[in-house]
């Protein structure tokens, strides 16, 4: 089966602006998937980088349920190492954004190239943590999105993806 077809298995449905697999989990599935920044039909898809690992996304989601962006945010704003990083990740997430457009804009004219992870127009104030982790599994050294994933035990089952629908 082709990458497309696992991450449209792993999400249940077919992915939007789906341009490759960034990372993988340990058992070779895709764990997070790059995006155009622009879909099909010309519409900003500010997520450049996308979790599809069931596992990874099913761990997040819980962590996020139990406040996690509240007190990721809160962390960001007390950590100055780790707002400079979210800062650098930033400056890099809009500069890949504008290299994978090649110059094209949608209808947005461009703004949502722009956007910091996740599509936040607000980087400091977090919004899905998904996005963060997904970030971190595309580039490596992102700490933010590092230590997000240092939070799920285990990050990576003994099986992760193959058959799972966690």
């Amino acid at each position: 089966m082709d990458d497309r077809a696992l991450v449209e298995q792993q999400l249940g449905r077919p992915p939007r602006a789906f341009r490759r697999v960034a990372a993988r989990c340990p058992d070779g599935s895709p764990a997070a998937t790059e995006q155009w920044p622009y879909d099909d039909a010309g519409d900003p898809f500010p997520t450049t980088y996308y979790l599809t690992c069931p596992h990874l996304v099913a761990a997040i989601a819980r962590l996020e349920a139990a406040g996690g962006v509240e007190r990721w945010s809160e962390e960001v704003e007390r950590d100055a190492v780790l707002a400079a990083d979210l800062d650098r990740a930033t400056e890099e997430q809009r500069r890949i954004r504008r290299e994978l457009a090649g110059g094209k804009v949608g209808p947005d004219g461009g703004s949502s190239l722009e956007l910091g992870i996740g599509g936040s127009a607000n980087p400091r104030r977090l919004k899905c943590l998904h996005a963060h982790a997904a970030y971190a599994l595309a580039q490596p050294g992102y700490l933010l999105g590092e230590r997000i994933l240092d939070e799920l035990d285990p990050c990576w089952p003994q099986q992760c993806c193959l058959g799972s629908t966690e």
